[in-house]
């Protein structure tokens, strides 16, 4: 922490130069308590900030640097956006030098509590299984009080924000049946990180839709990792049906969950239920009546848009999330934690509305 109650948080972005980093600087830019000291993206090393993003040209940022040129004894907080597999490298190496510093890590390499699931569905070891322990799940609506005094804050990918969002509290409210669960996702070509692929080349994801992953997301094990600890269930236990697809659009993220009604509960339970859950919420607001949420009405916010509908077949219900995936499924998530971790208000630098059209 700082020296006084006055002084900012001293900032670092490891990462800076992917879509979630970019963001990341865009909203702690201005934040009246953060001071970003540091940028580190080894690719792009030697550059301004400026020059790998254009957009950030009227800020006084650090110049891009590589992480082992970083004193992160000056540092009080590190938000990581780097590739899976690396990340876990660098938050082990600054946290074990470093015993006051805290980061908010938004890569996948601390989301998955057990080790050998991190390895079946990563392809490596976790070489950092200590912190794997000690890391707090970042989902800040439902872990708020153990965000608050954690070291090390896993924030949750894009999908499984939106879908648990969603579905967490009907699940702690035994509404829902947890074994017939089926979750359609569509996301923007920004969630496929900035590195070259073929596949969001732009002549190949413009002008089309198309499912990816199927059946083989690594999103899927943390989504039933979450379902089931609220369930009071082993993670084992649960299995979804999660098919992501691809917008040809920048961001945006949306999932429709079919689910199956527990006996006796009713469309209408669901919404009471999560309109409950989410009363005191900054961030969580509910579709108009009359409709539905789109990715149009929370580009650029921290905001989720839920609502629910009932099934035409008996016993079932349509549960829709929309947020967007660069800030409420990433840096702006990963932000609303930092505030929770320094004790901020939990809305500061992210009050900003929707951009529309």
């Amino acid at each position: 922490m700082p020296e006084s109650s006055s002084a900012k948080v001293r900032v670092s972005v490891v990462g800076a130069s992917g879509y979630t980093g970019a963001d990341a600087i865009r909203l702690l830019a201005r934040h009246p308590h953060a001071e970003i000291v540091a940028l580190t993206a080894n690719t792009h090393a030697g550059k301004p900030a400026a020059q790998v993003w254009p957009h950030l040209a009227g800020l006084d940022l650090p110049g891009l640097v590589k992480n082992e040129e970083v004193d992160f004894s000056g540092v009080d907080a590190v938000f990581v956006g780097l590739p899976h597999g690396a990340a876990q490298d660098v938050i082990s190496e600054i946290m074990q030098a470093n015993a006051e510093l805290r980061v908010i890590d938004i890569s996948a390499d601390f989301r998955l509590r057990d080790a050998a699931t991190y390895e079946q569905w990563y392809g490596r070891s976790h070489d950092a299984p200590e912190l794997l322990a000690e890391a707090v799940y970042g989902l800040s609506e439902h872990y708020r009080e153990e965000i608050r005094g954690a070291r090390l804050v896993a924030c949750p990918g894009c999908y499984p924000t939106a879908t648990l969002l969603a579905l967490l509290p009907l699940v702690k409210r035994g509404l829902i049946v947890l074994d017939d669960l089926i979750i359609d996702a569509k996301s923007g070509v920004s969630g496929a990180g900035r590195g070259l692929k073929l596949n969001t080349l732009f002549c190949e994801a413009g002008e089309g839709l198309s499912p990816y992953a199927v059946g083989a997301h690594r999103h899927m094990p943390e989504i039933e990792q979450e379902l089931a600890r609220a369930a009071g269930r082993d993670a084992a236990e649960v299995r979804v049906n999660f098919t992501p697809h691809l917008v040809p659009m920048s961001r945006g993220e949306l999932i429709t969950a079919h689910v199956k009604l527990a006996p006796g509960a009713q469309a209408a339970d669901l919404e009471q239920a999560l309109r409950e859950a989410y009363a005191d919420e900054s961030f969580i607001r509910f579709a108009p009546e009359g409709l539905l949420p789109a990715t149009q009405h929370v580009r650029g916010s921290n905001d989720c848009i839920l609502a629910v509908r009932e099934d035409r077949i008996a016993g079932r219900a349509i549960v829709i999330a929309a947020i967007d995936n660069l800030v409420k499924g990433s840096s702006g998530q990963a932000v609303q934690n930092f505030n929770l971790m320094f004790g901020f208000e939990e809305t500061t630098a992210l009050r900003q509305l929707p951009l529309f059209p």
